[in-house]
């Protein structure tokens, strides 16, 4: 089945990434929501054409959030989603990359749902959440926790707790993986770090046997964080960033609707 599904990958990346589509002009602000007694920054970036757009939470990872993330979530909220990007890191006085998983970080990036559909330009119904790298992990407890999250998308995901002992993060998926239900876009570098490659193949695996609408693109030539290296760029992150923005939109639209 693992070779299948990677063959199946390789031939949809011969034809190339979709032809983008003019972006739309956005209203983007500083924003801020309560979890508990923290004030949970964001970026909340919105299409300024009248009209509702879908819901996407985009949940950063281990190294916080910076410049390179604020405009990914741009280029995402300019094909027709209102996106709120929180940095949940700042509140709790996180540093950038840290090992250790504070579980306190669930509970405030979950309250963003709660604020993202409030917003007015919000279409009532399903909302997706597109998570990088150990964002990845936020979102896949989303998809399992909150029943409005309707699409889960994961850019080379951490798919187990950080916290787990070593082995478990070796040979083990999250055990939430078998409560997912949600449908699912995985992306990941051929050329990430071999582990990471293989729990994300085998989650698809699995959500696969589970009947679940899952989508899996292993990128040839890609390395680790191919949407935001700076240093040492392959061709293979070149095409790999370029397309995973359209397949995002692709599939968040085909789960979620388009605006209206």
């Amino acid at each position: 089945m693992r070779a299948s599904a990677l063959a199946l990958t390789i031939l949809l990346l011969t034809a190339g990434p979709a032809v983008a589509q003019p972006a739309l002009e956005l209203a983007v602000s500083s924003v801020e929501y309560t979890s508990g007694d923290i004030e949970v920054p964001a970026v909340l970036a919105a299409p300024k054409p009248s009209g509702t757009y879908p819901g996407v939470l985009f949940v950063h990872g281990r190294g916080g959030w910076n410049d390179r993330l604020r405009a990914e979530a741009l280029r995402l909220a300019g094909r027709g989603f209102v996106v709120l990007a929180p940095d949940y890191h700042l509140g709790r006085f996180i540093t950038e990359n840290p090992v250790p998983h504070d579980p306190a970080t669930e509970r405030d990036v979950e309250r963003g749902l709660d604020y993202l559909k409030a917003r007015p330009a919000v279409r009532p119904g399903r909302l997706g959440v597109v998570g990088i790298s150990r964002g990845g992990y936020h979102a896949a407890l989303l998809g399992v926790r909150r029943p409005e999250v309707g699409a889960v998308v994961g850019y080379y995901p951490h798919l187990q707790n950080p916290n787990a002992p070593e082995p478990d993060q070796v040979y083990r998926y999250m055990p939430e993986v078998e409560q997912w239900r949600v449908p699912a876009l995985l992306m990941v570098g051929e050329r990430e770090h071999q582990l990471r490659r293989e729990l994300v193949v085998r989650v698809a695996e699995r959500l696969t046997q589970r009947g679940v609408d899952v989508e899996l693109v292993v990128y040839p030539g890609a390395q680790r964080a191919f949407d935001f290296r700076r240093n040492g760029r392959t061709l293979g992150d070149d095409l790999a960033r370029a397309d995973a923005l359209e397949r995002t939109v692709r599939f968040l639209t085909r789960v979620l609707g388009a605006a209206r």
